[in-house]
């Protein structure tokens, strides 16, 4: 059993177990629940902001922890100080180190989309992304067979939510790509050997029709690699674990896209 594996099939327990203990109709009466949705499609596209999605994660299976100490809090308004379009809050406990406090504590600070990264395998998990305050919610193609997995982004829709789909390979972006997703993630890492490449990405980005925003996730650590991203065809980038290594994760954002920035003028000059 490969780590995903060993993730999904522990998620639908939790999951079991979160139902029994609190209920849809109370999650309906959360403060969040009837909050005015944030267009992660929208502030990934915005010209003035960086495309990037900045990840908060505390541990990873692959790396062990990472930055066991960091405030979601600091990081969160300091990623969106640093000119991040969007967040993402890891809510998996077991292995991210993740919590949905630690979601709400984000939207309460921050006045953009939030992406819950988590493992989805039921509604109950989509109702309760809503009830802590998400826009946009994760369905990974190599935990989902298509039929759950449309069903689900049907679902989120019909909440008013976004969809981010995550793929890995043309396989999975051909059987799971419906018309209820709204951005398109390439995971750079295999989630069987944890091995990262951004081939994956460059190979994948003209496969992705145009009509979907096209997201380049895992394993970006150089504001070079963003200028070669986005020239290939890629919308916005998710980056998390090359911000949290640091002690300041919002400081190494703020002078990631500081750098991004200063090159993206420069190729925007020389063209």
């Amino acid at each position: 059993m490969n780590i995903l594996e060993k993730i999904i099939t522990d998620k639908y327990q939790e999951v079991a177990e979160r139902k029994s203990l609190i209920p849809v109709k109370l999650l309906e009466k959360s403060a969040f629940f009837d909050g005015k949705v944030v267009s992660m499609k929208k502030y990934v596209t915005d010209p003035e902001k960086s495309g990037i999605i900045a990840e908060f994660k505390r541990k990873s299976p692959s790396k062990g922890m990472i930055n066991g100490s960091a405030s979601v809090e600091q990081v969160s308004i300091g990623y969106m100080q640093a000119g991040a379009s969007a967040l993402s809050i890891l809510t998996d406990q077991e292995y991210f180190g993740g919590s949905n406090d630690d979601l709400k504590i984000a939207r309460k600070f921050n006045f953009c989309p939030i992406l819950r990264k988590d493992f989805v395998v039921d509604e109950y998990q989509i109702i309760e992304a809503k009830s802590i305050g998400a826009d946009c919610i994760l369905l990974i193609a190599a935990a989902l067979e298509p039929e759950k997995l449309k069903s689900l982004a049907y679902f989120a829709k019909s909440m008013g939510m976004e969809v981010l789909l995550e793929v890995h390979d043309g396989e999975e972006l051909e059987k799971s790509l419906n018309d209820g997703v709204d951005l398109v993630g390439v995971n750079n890492r295999n989630l069987k050997t944890f091995e990262v490449s951004i081939d994956t990405s460059l190979e994948l980005v003209t496969a992705i029709p145009d009509s979907f925003i096209k997201i380049s996730e895992s394993g970006i650590s150089d504001p070079k690699t963003l200028i070669q991203l986005k020239k290939a065809g890629f919308d916005g980038f998710l980056i998390g674990e090359n911000f949290m290594k640091s002690s300041r994760p919002e400081q190494a954002a703020f002078n990631f896209i500081k750098e991004f920035k200063r090159m993206a003028a420069s190729e925007l000059s020389e063209s």
